[in-house]
């Protein structure tokens, strides 16, 4: 059972005017900035001033689908609410990057389709954004946050995007994100990009809404969409998820197709869903997932995908449970992360599940080297091969003009850090080179058969866990993020699948606990977050603070 059990209310007239000016509202909150334009900087964080109560603030995409099939609501109701709180809220986060101008048009139609008896799939008639590094072959841009890609219209749906599409989702719009996932610099900011300028977490405006999925965390926690798609090289899901007080699921590299997606490294993206409980987030899963003949890891999860993950909900999964609780290089860090890992700990126990403690997973913190080489070479060979395809229109076909481009364009693109990362990238030779084979040899090695799989086998675990990461740091544009620790890499480099569920809070900033598994177990790791998600409820919504709830001396 989902933790709000009462009906969905009507949205009111005001939230429907408020929208009135929606198909309008991409030129207030993310309409792609032309090459003479500066994304700005707020210079101080502020509340959101006079921000309403939102009806659909905390609902959940069930609530919206029985919504729907009573008539309390309609689609475009609900795209009109969220396309008002958009417009209301946005501003001072900077999440969304670009709102739909079709989608109160989509709405219409598929309440019109309601109407006429056709539905066409679990997410018919709900209000989804997605992150802008997923393309769309409509009138919205895909750009990965780069400047680059205006205006390079993408000619067809992602994979996902058709999927999302044939189940009745509504696309709200696309979401900023650190500029190409991430990988430009080891100096960046974590949601920053040169078209979308700096994203801010909803639960303290001067944090770090982290990883490159930033924009998709912080709108679907401040509620401005039911469920939000992020994707992730290593920890771009999982990272925004903690940090906002969500549930993210990284998959099975392979259980959903990245076609049409602008890559970083065919060995490890893999795009995901984020939404406020377990069983939201399961719900967008069985969407997403789904075999791509044009995307060759697809191929291994037939017969693995779960047509849908929500029936996978259990509430008493910990009983019996064997759960193996990871330390070193995990914790350490964050005392704050590490004293609700404690609390989780009790919680687990008291739910029956049997804790092997501790349960360090080997390897962990020797293969970085490796995985950055597997990363840049596959980064260069992957943008070589996506820009002509899905980006026609734009002038840049390689790496090596998307770096011609920044350096051309320093002023707008590298306004607060380089692209050291690319031009490292540039180097690298094909995927036949030797160094790029032995690195990958290594990740898998370490990361897999000496690493995941020893630690599963030996304990005979259900699952691995671990604190996700910190609490989110202060923005630092001067000197990019500061991150005290994190659990993603093991799952990220091996390619196995990850969820995030919030673990707590500490001075009002949120922190997740990851639940690592074996490949194709998502459904597994979705009962165990469900029944902990249920017993913990540590969900709380954002209140927009300046700053952290620090105590007054």
């Amino acid at each position: 059972m989902s933790r709000r059990e009462d009906n969905i209310k009507g949205v009111n007239r005001r939230e429907i005017l408020r929208a009135a000016a929606a198909s309008s509202v991409a030129a207030v909150v993310g309409a792609a900035l032309p090459l003479g334009a500066v994304a700005q900087e707020p210079t101080t964080a502020r509340p959101v001033a006079g921000a309403a109560p939102f009806e659909l603030e905390e609902v959940t995409v069930a609530q919206l689908r029985d919504g729907l099939a009573a008539g309390t609501n309609t689609s475009r109701s609900l795209t009109a609410a969220y396309l008002g709180r958009i417009q209301e809220i946005d501003p001072r986060l900077a999440s969304v990057i670009e709102v739909n101008p079709d989608a109160l048009a989509i709405a219409e139609a598929l309440d019109g389709e309601r109407r006429s008896g056709r539905l066409r799939g679990p997410l018919h008639g709900i209000p989804v954004l997605i992150k802008d590094n997923i393309a769309t072959g409509d009138r919205m841009e895909t750009t990965a946050g780069s400047l680059a890609l205006v205006g390079g219209k993408a000619p067809r749906d992602a994979f996902v995007v058709a999927r999302l599409r044939a189940a009745g989702a509504v696309l709200l719009g696309k979401t900023n994100l650190s500029e190409w996932a991430n990988i430009r610099s080891t100096q960046s900011s974590s949601g920053w990009s040169a078209r979308g300028g700096q994203c801010r977490n909803p639960y303290a405006l001067d944090r770090s809404p982290c990883g490159s999925s930033s924009g998709t965390g912080a709108a679907v926690a401040a509620g401005l969409a039911a469920v939000g798609v992020g994707t992730e090289t290593d920890g771009s899901i999982v990272c925004p998820s903690s940090v906002c007080s969500l549930v993210g699921i990284k998959p099975t590299v392979g259980l959903v197709s990245r076609s049409g997606i602008v890559p970083i490294s065919h060995s490890q993206d893999t795009a995901g869903p984020m939404g406020r409980t377990v069983a939201d987030a399961a719900a967008l899963l069985g969407v997403l997932a789904g075999e791509d003949p044009a995307d060759a890891a697809t191929a291994a999860s037939r017969g693995r995908i779960a047509t849908d993950y929500t029936t996978f909900l259990d509430q008493g999964a910990l009983r019996g449970a064997r759960i193996g609780v990871a330390r070193t290089k995990v914790t350490g860090t964050s005392p704050e992360a590490d004293g609700l890992y404690g609390e989780a700990l009790k919680a687990l126990a008291g739910l029956g599940a049997v804790l092997v403690d501790p349960a360090d997973i080997p390897h962990l913190g020797e293969y970085d080297e490796a995985e950055l080489e597997v990363l840049l070479t596959e980064l260069k060979a992957g943008l070589g091969a996506y820009l002509p395809e899905w980006a026609p229109g734009a002038e840049v076909r390689t790496l090596a003009d998307v770096i011609a481009f920044n350096d051309a364009h320093r002023d707008r693109e590298m306004l607060y850090f380089g692209q050291e990362l690319f031009v490292r990238a540039q180097v690298k030779g094909a995927l036949t080179d030797g160094a790029y084979r032995k690195a990958l040899e290594t990740c898998r090695r370490l990361s897999r058969t000496e690493g995941l799989d020893v630690l599963f086998a030996k304990h005979r675990l259900d699952a691995v866990i671990a604190p996700t990461g910190s609490p989110a740091w202060p923005i630092d544009l001067v000197n990019g993020d500061h991150f005290l620790g994190a659990s993603s890499t093991p799952a990220a480099v091996s390619g196995y699948p990850s969820v995030t569920v919030p673990m707590g809070h500490a001075f009002g900033l949120p922190v997740g606990l990851a639940f690592i598994g074996r490949a194709w177990s998502e459904g597994r790791l979705i009962a165990l977050a469900y029944a902990f998600e249920q017993a913990t409820l540590h969900r709380k919504p954002p209140r927009f603070l300046p700053t952290a709830d620090l105590p007054a001396r």
